[in-house]
């Protein structure tokens, strides 16, 4: 009767942006979701990776449910319980990383989605290069990646499929193969091609692009000769982040690396709707009070749910778990016939197969 009456109702009054599956969930525990009847499903999705500790984790719901009775929202023309908290713990995580050569202050802006993340990132670069670089305004990004649904975020997707529909999109982005280093060398230094670079715009591993991993080396060239010209480096870290890819916190940290600035989003909030924008050194200091805001953006009940969130994350040993859990996947999927390639790090995985299998994963529902 739910899923009857909800198909009714939302194929009536809503926007049609979801190819949805014949299913309604009324509950879930763990990995695990139910609908109406009691019928179980393994959810591999994680709920589009945000449901990072599963559902119904029993120190979040405890943490949220306290908080209701207390206070949801208040403005953020006032100081927040458990805000400053959180982005010092996101200071810390952002500084576990073995490339590193001393600690960075990382300044956070807290949001509500990846795309506002990235759209935050955006406004910091454009305003760093009108301040540091003399006006630059272009962000080198890649090709297949995907930042966002936004006009801006949009813009800087390496998709034109996803674009077409859209134009004409705000200008100022610049797109190269990944993994190309004389494409992104040819972008960024002086000579034929050259363009007005204020930011590098990238994901480690591309999610919706196909789960496709940056090289070492194309990573290193792409912080190396960046910082060299004073260019920021953004991470997009909306998918990859918190032990996603396994071992650390962050994609970037695999690589050696540190970022200007970082965009996250999903797994932060546990299924809460929350974003944030870091940044370090002068990135850092760019914005100035009628900036850049958010109505909604870290208040109380999505910082104790991020806050509730990270802490278990670190009780659960998530670095070390999604690692084992990742090596464990990768080996039994070499093992299955008609496999051509494995791509990503972690739990964050992509299977090339030798025919198409799309129809049969629809029909296997």
């Amino acid at each position: 009767m739910l899923l009857q009456q909800q198909q009714e109702l939302e194929n009536h009054y809503l926007m049609d942006t979801y190819k949805r599956k014949p299913v309604a969930f009324v509950k879930g525990e763990g990995m695990r979701l139910y609908d109406e009847d009691g019928t179980e499903y393994l959810d591999f999705l994680a709920g589009v990776g945000a449901a990072s500790l599963g559902y119904g984790n029993a120190q979040q719901v405890q943490a949220m449910q306290e908080q209701v009775a207390k206070l949801v929202h208040a403005s953020n023309y006032y100081y927040v319980e458990g805000r400053g908290e959180l982005a010092e713990k996101l200071n810390n995580l952002l500084n576990e990383n073995p490339g590193a050569t001393r600690k960075e202050l990382w300044k956070t802006f807290f949001a509500n989605s990846g795309t506002e993340a990235i759209e935050g990132a955006i406004k910091i670069a454009r305003k760093y290069g009108a301040k540091h670089l003399e006006g630059a305004d272009t962000i080198i990004t890649a090709r297949r990646s995907f930042h966002g649904r936004t006009l801006a975020a949009l813009a800087a997707t390496g998709q034109p499929s996803k674009q077409e529909a859209f134009q004409p999109l705000p200008e100022g982005f610049k797109h190269v193969d990944l993994n190309d280093i004389p494409a992104i060398k040819q972008a960024l230094n002086q000579g034929v091609g050259c363009i007005n670079a204020c930011a590098v715009l990238l994901e480690c591993v591309q999610g919706e692009g196909g789960v496709y991993p940056c090289t070492e080396e194309y990573l290193q060239t792409v912080r190396e000769l960046p910082a060299a010209k004073g260019i920021l480096l953004i991470i997009d870290e909306v998918q990859t982040g918190f032990y996603r890819t396994g071992s650390h916190p962050f994609a970037f940290q695999h690589y050696g690396i540190v970022p200007d600035v970082v965009a996250m989003a999903k797994g932060i909030g546990g299924g809460m709707p929350m974003g944030a924008v870091a940044a370090r050194g002068v990135a850092a200091a760019v914005f100035e009070p009628g900036d850049h805001g958010s109505t909604f953006g870290g208040n109380s009940l999505a910082i104790t749910a991020a806050n509730a969130t990270l802490d278990g994350l670190q009780k659960m040993d998530a670095a070390g778990h999604v690692a084992e859990v990742g090596a464990y996947l990768m080996q039994r999927l070499r093992e299955l016939p008609g496999v051509v390639e494995i791509r990503g790090k972690g739990l964050m995985v992509g299977v090339e197969f030798e025919k198409a299998v799309a129809e049969q994963i629809v029909a296997a529902g």
